[in-house]
């Protein structure tokens, strides 16, 4: 997608049956969902209105989403169950015309056919590999060596740099200070994070490990992952070029 004027959205037909639910209540159940791309990153699950089986009360307010116009807000009631503006209905000449756009956070939960999913869609077009390898990776925070490693399990995900997995074992542990960040992915998991303290200076959460990833990313468990994009890394004593990505 650019930012080309007359642009169309790339919205695409999902094979998979999204079902989502509010306080218990079935809100949404659709064997027709649709992925909008609303922006680069990741899709937006649109559902047919006829697949919607709570009531949409229209609360007169609008909102806007790039290439597909002015939407009309509703409220989500189901059950005794309520969520404040958290669906939007496109009139016929927009190019989601008898889709609504139900917001992922309002709800409790969601499912792509009989298996939760986290945060946001899982994208068709993004795919993860994890190979093991035997690369020397070192990691270096304020110039000292926080990691020294020759066992990353490589972490290759569309769209984003290499991630190197590493032994806790070959991390200096003892720098190392639990933090309150959790942050969760719709293809690993649950993330829980440390910050670095090197010569009294804290480097917060720049550490991460997936102690119970989700079935296609069990290898790298309990492994921690360093931000590339705020760490020193070597790379078989190569210095390696700090990527740019929206985590930088």
């Amino acid at each position: 997608m650019t930012d080309n004027p007359g642009e169309q959205p790339k919205i695409q037909r999902s094979p998979k049956r999204v079902r989502t639910y509010l306080g218990g209540r079935l809100v949404a159940d659709s064997r027709h969902p649709m992925l909008v791309w609303e922006h680069p990153y990741y899709p937006t699950y649109y559902l047919p209105a006829e697949d919607v089986q709570a009531q949409l009360r229209p609360t007169g307010g609008t909102r806007h989403v790039d290439l597909l116009g002015d939407g009309d807000v509703h409220d989500v009631l189901v059950d005794g169950a309520s969520a404040e503006g958290a669906a939007v209905r496109f009139p016929d000449s927009s190019p989601a015309q008898g889709l609504v756009r139900i917001d992922w956070d309002a709800m409790d939960e969601w499912f792509e056919e009989d298996e939760p999913v986290y945060v946001h869609p899982r994208d068709p077009y993004k795919r993860v590999d994890i190979l093991a390898g035997s690369r020397h990776v070192v990691v270096r925070v304020g110039g000292v060596v926080v990691a020294d490693s020759r066992r990353p399990q490589i972490l290759f995900e569309t769209g984003l740099p290499p991630r190197y997995y590493l032994p806790l074992a070959d991390v200096r542990m003892d720098l190392l200070r639990p933090s309150q960040r959790r942050t969760q992915c719709p293809y690993k998991g649950t993330a829980t994070y440390w910050h670095v303290v090197v010569d009294g200076t804290e480097h917060p959460d720049i550490v991460w490990a997936y102690r119970t990833p989700l079935p296609e990313s069990q290898k790298v468990a309990g492994l921690a992952c360093f931000y590339d994009e705020r760490v020193e890394v070597t790379i078989d004593g190569e210095l390696q070029e700090k990527p740019h990505t929206p985590f930088s």
